[in-house]
């Protein structure tokens, strides 16, 4: 499934900027970063359970939020993009 995450973690302090990079490190093992604070990922059921699970023990539901936006099988449809690309297409594997 493809999913749209998006997130905003308070830093303000040395355990915020802590937070901040844990949860852009653990969204970077699932999918690709397309915004500063938004990642575009394609998982199956299992990953998004292990993925939200691990999103859930990083942030601070006091001060940070995360959402994750459910585009469904056909994502190609309801995802316009303008601007600058690097090429990025998703449903391709990713060679580093």
């Amino acid at each position: 499934m493809y999913i749209l995450v998006a997130y905003d973690v308070t830093t303000m302090d040395k355990a915020g900027k802590t937070r901040l990079r844990k949860v852009a490190k653990t969204c970077l093992d699932y999918g690709q970063r397309v915004q500063n604070s938004v990642f575009e990922c394609l998982v199956d059921p299992g990953q998004l359970v292990e993925f939200r699970d691990k999103l859930l023990k990083i942030i601070d539901t006091e001060k940070d939020s995360v959402r994750i936006y459910h585009l469904g099988r056909n994502w190609q449809r309801k995802v316009e993009h303008h601007g600058k690309n690097d090429d990025y297409d998703i449903s391709e594997p990713l060679i580093l």
